[in-house]
């Protein structure tokens, strides 16, 4: 099927529909052809027990063009209309004549009213007083809050739910913008979706330092998210001097790649292994521990670097270049650091609030923190995630982080040519 601008009117494809059913119109905009969100939009409308009809359909010529459609839904009552409806808006379709977004006042504190709009991490917009209007604080797996004075939205965690709180329910007034995927044959075009440990890792890394540059140029920042892997693959080094020469502002870890990268720079191991020989020292096992012991003494890293018993690491340059840093906790750590966050609820909020203005986010080596950090990010910030477990790279990725690009390979190598290459 295709159709030019300069054609006499648009293309119309009719699914045979029963007469019986209640109908609704929806229309959708922008890459939805090559990138296939039209047919997928068609696919859900079949498989939930509807029919469509394409009532007008422009396809844009060039690549750069939007294209746009409107179609039919009949479903067989307005309950299955109404589910129909709800899927859609997740894939930015919306009705022709849109409603206002239903509201209700939160009845329980830290708990949505049922029914609630439970949001992605996409673009969305919800339409208050006859007008659109973007929600901000974009964040998948929240709630929306409105202020209808003020003519404005935001994401809201569960847990942060007030009582009496407008909060949005059902799907009606609700429009979503998906991100397309990109389109550029250089930069963040450089390795698709795809996660396999055969695609070529020049490329792949050249793409990584592009893309850090431009969010630099940007005046965004660049979050680095690690794991003690980091440390225990001697790649600290690496990571130091990218904190240290300005392409790092913030910084994501647990406790364990504060702890290891201190026992570094304290004893010369890591989890007791000489980082030099790579072999056991006696008693190295007890490093990790009298390394937090140390820090907890003085108080904390930065009172460590000032008595000057702290001269090298990851934690060192990050503490002297002032950058965000967050070490989330969790049930398994020992100590811990003082600086680690114990209440996850309160690493969240610190989380949330030092990704504004990331608009590059670079996940290594680290499975949980990683998924974590995806579930707080929009879709519109690039993901790069490293490790040498595919299944890494595939978690995040499911969990609807669909914005990541996986590279599989060792850590070291990698930092040790990015750092080169910038």
């Amino acid at each position: 099927m295709s159709h030019r601008r300069d054609d006499p009117g648009p293309v119309s494809v009719t699914v045979p529909t029963s007469a019986s059913g209640v109908v609704e119109e929806v229309e959708v905009r922008g890459h939805i052809v090559d990138s296939l969100l039209l047919p997928k939009i068609l696919d859900r409308i079949l498989l939930m027990g509807g029919n469509f009809e394409i009532r007008e359909c422009i396809i844009g010529v060039r690549r750069s063009d939007p294209s746009y459609a409107r179609i039919a839904i009949r479903a067989p009552d307005p309950e299955s209309l109404a589910a129909i409806l709800g899927d859609l808006v997740e894939h930015g379709a919306s009705p022709v004549h849109p409603e206002n977004a239903s509201v209700v006042a939160a009845d329980v504190a830290g708990a949505f009213p049922d029914g609630f709009y439970s949001t992605t991490n996409q673009p969305t917009e919800v339409r208050l007083g006859g007008r659109w209007v973007n929600v901000d604080s974009q964040e998948m797996d929240c709630g929306i809050v409105v202020d209808r004075a003020g003519g404005r939205a935001r994401c809201l965690p569960m847990t942060h739910v007030e009582i009496g709180m407008p909060i949005v329910v059902g799907h009606a007034g609700i429009r979503v913008q998906p991100i397309e995927r990109s389109r550029e044959v250089g930069a963040f075009g450089f390795m698709g979706s795809t996660v396999s440990s055969e695609k070529p890792k020049s490329a792949s890394l050249q793409g990584v330092v592009e893309t850090i540059r431009s969010t630099r140029a940007a005046g965004k920042k660049v979050l680095l998210v690690g794991g003690p892997a980091i440390v225990h693959t001697g790649s600290a080094p690496h990571v130091a001097r990218l904190i240290r020469e300005g392409w790092i502002q913030t910084l994501f870890a647990g406790n364990a790649l504060a702890t290891h990268d201190i026992e570094q720079a304290l004893y010369g191991t890591s989890l007791g292994v000489s980082l030099s020989r790579g072999e056991p020292i006696e008693h190295g096992h007890e490093h990790h521990l009298r390394a937090i012991n140390t820090i907890r003494r003085l108080g904390g890293i930065a009172q460590a670097i000032e008595s000057g018993v702290l001269k090298s690491g990851i934690m060192y340059e990050a503490t002297r270049a002032g950058i965000d840093v967050v070490l989330a906790g969790s049930i398994r750590d020992d100590g811990p650091l003082p600086e680690v966050i114990t209440d996850t609820l309160a690493a969240q909020d610190r989380m949330r609030d030092a990704i504004r203005d990331v608009g590059f986010a670079l996940l290594i080596a680290t499975a949980l923190h990683s998924i974590a950090t995806g579930n707080l990010l929009p879709a519109n910030v690039k993901v790069v995630c490293v490790d040498i477990n595919p299944a890494t790279v595939t978690k995040l990725a499911d969990r609807g982080t669909f914005q990541t690009i996986g590279m599989v390979t060792d850590v070291e190598p990698f930092l040790r040519s990015l750092c080169s290459l910038l």
